[in-house]
């Protein structure tokens, strides 16, 4: 099985200091927003992957892949970035990071299976809809808790954004015959 793994050149970030370079003339998008607007894009992928019939075989491929391309990016930076720092906020910010971890987990597992399959292939629909509905539970509990936790720490979270947005600039799916 074929698994989509973070790059091994992947960055010791001090944190919640983060420093990230911006490009000239960009307006920089805290961490919150990044992650937001993450959220939203892949619900919008998953959208137009169930509006698909069941003979849109390549159409399926192409948006699955983009669906597992976007959730790969955004679930190594969010860990490596975002929960490192988020952990570091206090106790009571701990366990809720250990719970999104291993949601990213089962998320990454589902990920690794649909890369390694075919869309006429059995249960391939079946297993994007279960990691739909699996990132849709994970995205409303980040949004109603995590998130406003973050907001309010003293997090710099226009440079965990800034970092976060570099980070997934790196990462890529391994290659697929």
């Amino acid at each position: 099985m074929r698994t989509a793994t973070p790059s091994a050149k992947a960055k010791s970030v001090k944190l919640p200091e983060v420093i990230a370079k911006k490009a000239k003339g960009t307006v920089a998008q805290d961490a919150v927003s990044l992650l937001k607007q993450d959220h939203k894009n892949v619900k919008a992928l998953f959208r137009k992957f169930e509006s698909l019939g069941d003979k849109a075989l390549v159409s399926k491929k192409k948006i699955a892949r983009q669906i597992c391309l976007e959730l790969t990016k955004h679930t190594i930076a969010e860990e490596e970035i975002f929960y490192s720092a988020m952990r570091k906020v206090g106790e009571d910010t701990r366990d809720m990071m250990d719970e999104a971890t291993v949601e990213h987990a089962a998320a990454k597992d589902l990920i690794a299976q649909i890369l390694a399959m075919e869309p006429g292939d059995d249960l391939y629909d079946a297993k994007v809809k279960v990691l739909s509905e699996q990132i849709k539970h994970h995205v409303k509990e980040e949004e109603a808790e995590m998130f406003p936790k973050a907001k309010k720490s003293k997090l710099n979270l226009t440079a965990l954004g800034e970092a976060i947005q570099e980070r997934k600039n790196e990462i890529d799916l391994p290659s697929l015959q």
